[in-house]
């Protein structure tokens, strides 16, 4: 069996602890700055607050401060860190980390650049790392529908793993794979990194269609599924397209990493209720103090899409008219638009 250290004591990354346990690995789990509370719980009680349930026997706990002590003669690392999280474990735990011990992520994300570029985040992380380690750590990553809760209750769930090296992801697949978590292997990063980030961002505009309908109230047996559809084929669409340009493969807009994912996403979370808050008529300011002011990463990835746009757009890279989902998202986030969906300007290049 082997040593797996986690670092990142979120739903997520512990929620990878339940098919581990099943596998019979010892498992290290190691809060960041932010995770204090979680691991005085784990340690103390067993049971993480946030998922309200008992984790498995045997896992320990560790606080941030402790990571070379977690880290010391591992065989693989987890990063389970938000996408906000990414600079610190790149320079925290960055060098840290041994060429012969392989890296998963399940973090979702994109970091865009001065010029537009945007970089997925096993490709930002390398940038940040050490010299004498920079291109020496295999970095993969995870994609597809898996929400945590679900995972710990061990239901039924596939997801794809991808990264440069089919030797290193058998490895991962074997550590981790179970009669109930199911994995895939890709490598296609760029296709899977894409799609499990920009979902986030088209899951949001599903929700404005739901919060549109709760605003409309009942209309006899009539509900709100067509506009929801709409808008998952213009998000599953708008991946297709994103994925041409980064040179991906498209079949992940309709494969795990990118409907799949979507899928699960609308069906959840704080994204959706912030889309059914904008589609209610709130303004995006007042549905986040609504919120309590909590750091979604739909509205992160929205938002640096949006930087990226009018950049890639001068670089005649995309047209005025792509993306045009995209675009309302982030004139309603970041520039106090009202929702007002542009149907019309949907499909245009099918």
């Amino acid at each position: 069996m082997s040593v797996v250290t986690i670092v990142g004591a979120g739903m997520m990354g512990t929620a990878l602890c339940y098919p581990l346990a099943d596998n019979q690995h010892t498992i290290r789990l190691v809060g960041t700055p932010l995770d204090e509370e979680i691991i005085t719980s784990i340690r103390s009680k067993q049971v993480h607050p946030i998922l309200q349930r008992r984790v498995p026997d045997g896992i320990k706990a560790y606080s941030f401060t402790e990571l070379p002590q977690a880290l010391a003669g591992t065989h693989f690392v987890i990063n389970g860190v938000s996408s906000f999280g990414i600079p610190w474990f790149a320079s925290t735990v960055g060098p840290l980390l041994k060429p012969e011990v392989p890296v998963l992520s399940v973090t979702k994300g994109l970091e865009d650049q001065p010029n537009g570029d945007l970089l997925i985040f096993p490709t930002a992380i390398n940038n940040r790392l050490p010299p004498q380690l920079k291109d020496k750590i295999s970095l993969n990553a995870i994609g597809g529908p898996c929400t945590a809760h679900e995972l710990a209750a061990r239901r039924q769930t596939c997801v794809v793993y991808t990264g440069k090296d089919l030797r290193v992801l058998e490895q991962f697949k074997a550590l981790l794979g179970t009669p109930y978590y199911h994995i895939w292997l890709s490598l296609d990063m760029l296709g899977v990194e894409f799609s499990a980030a920009l979902k986030n961002a088209y899951a949001l505009a599903v929700g404005i269609a739901v919060g549109m309908m709760e605003k409309a109230g009942p209309d006899g047996l009539a509900l709100a599924y067509n506009p929801q559809a709409a808008l998952f084929a213009q998000g599953t669409y708008e991946i297709r397209r994103w994925l041409e340009l980064a040179g991906a493969g498209v079949e992940n807009a309709s494969w795990l990493p990118g409907a799949g994912d979507l899928y699960v996403t609308i069906y959840g979370g704080r994204t959706v209720r912030l889309g059914k808050l904008l589609g209610q008529g709130v303004a995006f300011v007042e549905a986040m103090r609504i919120l309590s002011g909590v750091t979604l990463e739909s509205v992160e990835i929205i938002t640096r899409i949006g930087r990226a746009l009018s950049k890639l757009e001068a670089r005649r890279i995309i047209q005025p008219d792509d993306f045009p989902l995209i675009r309302h998202l982030n004139r309603v986030i970041n520039y106090g638009e009202k929702v007002n969906i542009p149907w019309d300007s949907f499909f245009h290049r099918i």
